[in-house]
C-alpha cells in the first residue's frame, strides 16, 4: 500500500511562460503595447478621455493582478489582455464597450429613487 502522508506533486504544462522572469516580460511588453496605442484608441474612438486618463486607466487594469504568482494564470491574463488589445486597434469594439472600463469613475452611484431607476439598479 502506499503511504497516504506522501506528498504528491503534479507536473503541469505551461501555457506560454517557463519561468516567472519571462512570464513578466510578458506582461511589460503588454503594457507597453497598450500604451503605445493610446494616441490611436483615442484618435480612432472619439472618446471623452485624454491620453493621460487612458494611460492612468490601463496602469489601472494591470495593477488589479498585481498579486497573481501563479505562472499559467499570468500567461492566461496576458494572452486575454492580447486580445482585448487586437480587439481595440482593429476597431472591432464600439465606443460604449470601450467607456465601459470607465463607468466607476464616470458617474457616482445614484442614490434616489428616480436616478436608481432611470439607471436600472436596485
Amino acid at each position: 500500500m502506499s503511504n497516504p502522508a506522501r506528498i504528491v506533486t503534479r507536473q503541469v504544462k505551461p501555457l506560454l511562460s517557463l519561468n516567472e522572469n519571462e512570464a513578466r516580460r510578458r506582461v511589460f511588453g503588454l503594457y507597453k503595447a497598450w500604451i503605445r496605442q493610446v494616441p490611436f484608441i483615442l484618435q480612432d474612438y472619439d472618446i471623452p478621455k485624454n491620453a493621460n486618463d487612458l494611460k492612468m486607466k490601463i496602469r489601472e487594469e494591470f495593477n488589479k493582478h498585481r498579486t497573481v504568482k501563479d505562472i499559467r494564470v499570468i500567461d492566461m491574463l496576458v494572452i486575454k489582455g492580447q486580445m482585448e488589445l487586437k480587439e481595440t486597434v482593429e476597431k472591432w469594439k464600439n465606443k460604449g464597450a470601450l467607456m465601459f472600463y470607465f463607468k466607476d469613475t464616470v458617474e457616482p452611484k445614484p442614490t434616489d429613487f428616480m436616478s436608481k431607476f432611470m439607471n436600472g439598479t436596485d
